[in-house]
Order: C-alpha cells, then structure tokens, then sequence
C-alpha cells in the first residue's frame, strides 16, 4: 500500500499556514514521517490516543524524508543539497551512504527490494539491499511534481509513473525485472495522484481535473472501479490511499472533505457479492454501460463515496490513509498546519466518520521525542550473533569513501560521456534485517553501487 506524500519541494515555498517542508506516512502505515526547516521527526501510530515520537533529528530544510516500513533506515533530501540523498540509520545516528544525481531530485520511494528516485526527466532504480544501480529509466515525461508509486508487495515490485506531461498516461514499470509492463490511458488530463494496494494487483488514480478516480488491475491495466468525488469544480488531489485489505481507497485534496470509496468484492464465480440494492444497481449499469457510448457509460459507472471527513479548513494541503489501529480501521488525515486527525470508520454502513482524537504535531508534544530519545539511549542488551536492524549500525570509517559511477541508459549499458551518481559508501560489511522483517543487507566498502567504481 503506497501512501500519500506532501513536499514544498526544492526551493519551493511551504505556502500559507505549512508547518512542515514534508509529511509521508511508511509503506504500512504504522509511522509518520515529517520533515522541517530545523530537521525531521518520526512518530509511531500504534495507539490512537497516544502519538510517541520515537526520534528527532537535526538538519536543514528538509523536504523528502521517508522510512523504510518499521526499520531504521531513513532517507533524507534537503533543499540546502536538493540533488543528494543522504541514506541514514536513525537509532544510531550514522550514515549509511549517500547519492548524488544530475538534477534536483523530486521523490524518493522504498520497499523491501527497490529504492527509486524520482527526478523531473528519469528515474534510477537501485537493489536495496546493496545499492547497486539496476536501471535508469531516461528522458521520461517532464514530471515536474515527481509524481510515482511503488508498490510493497513481496512478490512484485511495480513502479507506476507518468507516460505523458499532457495527458493522463500511466507507465506500469516491473522494478524487479526491469521491464516495461504496460500503459494505461487512464484520464484526459495530466495525472495528480497515484497509489497500489498491498497485494500489487490494483492502482488507483486520479487526474489534475480531480474529479474522477479510477481504479485499474495490474498488470493488464483493466479499468475495475470509477469514483466520482465531485462534479461541481475541479480540486488538487493530494494523496491516494488503499486499506490494508484493498477493499476501501480514501482520497483528499485542497478541499476540506476527505472521501472513502468502497471497492465491491467478488467471488470466483462472482455469485460472492453483497445481495444489496447498491449492488443489484452495479451490476445492471455495468451490463447496460456496453451498449451506450463512452460518455455515457462512464457516467453509469460512478459511485458516490462510501463514507466522508469533513475537515474545519480547506484550501491546505494534507495526507491521508486507512489503517488498523488497535484492531479497527481508522482514517488518519496528517494537516499543513502541523496536526494529525484520527477517525473511526465504519466499514459496514459507511457515512460520516466520528473524529477519535487530534494530536498536535508541534508544539507542546515536542517534548515526547526527547522523552522517547533519552529512554531509548538506556537500552542495553546482550550481544546477538546477527543483530537485527534496529540494533546495528553502520561501523565508522576512518575516511569517506567516494565513487563515481558511469550513467546507465535506458537499455542498462553505460551511457558515454555522463557521470551519474556520486556517494559514500559507509565501511561494512553492515547487517540490516528491519527488525526480522526485512532481507540483509550489505553495503561493502568496495561495493560499486551499480557500474564500476573509481576511487577519488
């Protein structure tokens, strides 16, 4: 389940009332992630009453950082060097590595094989596990929002991206095999949002008209599902997001309702499906849909918003996403003014949803972080034979160790004459296994991130 991302960008402004540079929930949702003119926090989401601030950091400007699931790696890009991307181990307080790109760099996303970076123009493609370059994908559509997604499924490792600046093309991209699966003419206009669920067999998305979302199956790019959020004008939609279960998608924007849309399930026989009026209606409009034009069936075809949040403001940006919080769904809607709003959802009957409480995310909770700091420093414990993540940190150097790598183009052979990335390798061999969940990593002192490398 990719979820919703906020950034001002590189040398972009935080516009009126923004308190942070950037907010991103984790590929399940069960922490958020802020970045801000002064540094980054990180906060757990595992009680709806309590929000821990489990580390705070301190560094400029910050305006991507993103957490790879419950582990303690973190990626980090500030706007003082929009073009590096520093990768660190937070409980540690050491840099794994760092990257440099020819161009600003706009998104970075994370699973458990790929990390992916985002610039206007390409996108580069790394094996998570040891950094190595796989691909660079170039002369991409101008992409100047850094609009992605990828998804988080341990089988697959899609990558959705823009296929067109004009219009709503969407490219579905296997970041494990490294190979184009295929495009989706999803809307009219340019693309605004987009999203996978868990499993990686669905992408929703919407375009910059805002009024329509589409949910399409992956890998064939067939249309399954169509939203309607509104007719009356045209919003700025914000993020996307799946349940854990990929049953509901939720969708903000500038305005101040958030929607939920309920995805209908079907059997293997399609005989499954909830015997309601709402149901009966659907499947009467999707036999009919093939018999009138194009116009017209998609207008049969929509469905309003299974249930809503109505916010105190609009016209601010936000993040959304559904989650299990002690064992209920939940709508977790993070402001630009720097707060976070839980909501109870009510997966049967829908409606409105009942706000279940508010967390400041400045302010007078800043004191948690130094709480949860200090408590964390006066952890000890026996040594361990393999360390899990969260406990291993990447060994000092006694020097930085710098490689610059030849660019890679679009069929993986090394492109003459261009020099892409630049970074530092911390000494290793480092044990990373994200807290038993994640594969190990080893990022080598000769390691070449991809290409062979020349130390300088």
């Amino acid at each position: 389940m990719e979820t919703g991302e906020q950034s001002a960008g590189p040398g972009g402004s935080n516009g009126p009332g923004l308190r942070f540079g950037c907010a991103s929930f984790n590929q399940d949702s069960t922490s958020l992630a802020l970045g801000t003119k002064t540094g980054y926090k990180l906060f757990s989401l595992t009680m709806v009453e309590k929000l821990d601030c489990i580390h705070e950091s301190e560094a400029p400007d910050i305006y991507i950082v993103e957490r790879l699931f419950s582990s303690s790696l973190v990626v980090v890009v500030s706007t003082s060097m929009p073009q590096r991307m520093n990768i660190y181990h937070f409980k540690k307080g050491t840099e794994i590595c760092n990257y440099s790109y020819p161009n600003n760099i706009l998104a970075v996303k994370l699973n458990r094989q790929r990390l992916v970076v985002c610039l206007e123009e390409s996108i580069y493609i790394h094996n998570i596990k040891d950094m190595k370059l796989l691909k660079t994908l170039l002369n991409t559509p101008s992409n100047p929002t850094g609009l992605c997604a990828l998804s988080i499924s341990h089988s697959n490792s899609y990558l959705a991206y823009p296929g067109s600046a004009t219009i709503g093309e969407i490219i579905v991209y296997d970041a494990n095999n490294l190979n184009t699966l295929t495009m989706i003419p999803a809307h009219d206009s340019p693309l605004a949002a987009l999203t996978f669920n868990a499993s990686a067999t669905k992408l929703a998305s919407a375009s910059e008209r805002g009024t329509v979302i589409r949910v399409f199956s992956v890998p064939e790019g067939l249309r399954l599902f169509e939203f309607r959020r509104g007719m009356k004008r045209y919003v700025n939609i914000s993020s996307l997001s799946f349940s854990p279960d990929g049953q509901f998608l939720c969708a903000s924007s500038n305005t101040e309702t958030v929607h939920i849309f309920k995805l209908e399930q079907l059997g293997p026989s399609g005989g499954e499906e909830a015997a309601t009026w709402t149901a009966y209606v659907g499947k009467m409009f999707s036999a009919a849909s093939s018999y009138f034009p194009a116009q017209v069936s998609g207008m049969m075809s929509q469905d309003r918003a299974f249930a809503t949040v109505h916010l105190l403001t609009s016209g601010q940006r936000n993040i959304c996403t559904l989650a299990m919080i002690q064992k209920l769904p939940r709508l977790l809607v993070a402001t630009a003014d720097g707060q976070l709003f839980i909501y109870n959802v009510d997966p049967l009957d829908g409606g409105e949803c009942m706000l279940a409480h508010k967390h400041r995310l400045f302010g007078v909770d800043d004191d948690q972080c130094e709480e949860a700091e200090s408590e964390g420093s006066e952890v000890t414990g026996p040594a361990q034979a393999c360390p899990s993540y969260a406990a291993t940190a990447a060994l000092p150097a006694s020097g930085p160790i710098t490689a610059t790598l030849t660019g890679y183009s679009e069929d993986g052979g090394a492109k003459k004459g261009e020099v892409i990335p630049e970074h530092e390798f911390a000494a290793g061999p480092v044990c990373l296994d994200d807290e038993n969940e994640f594969p190990p990593i080893n990022w080598c002192r000769d390691g070449t991130g991809g290409g062979q490398a020349r130390r300088s």
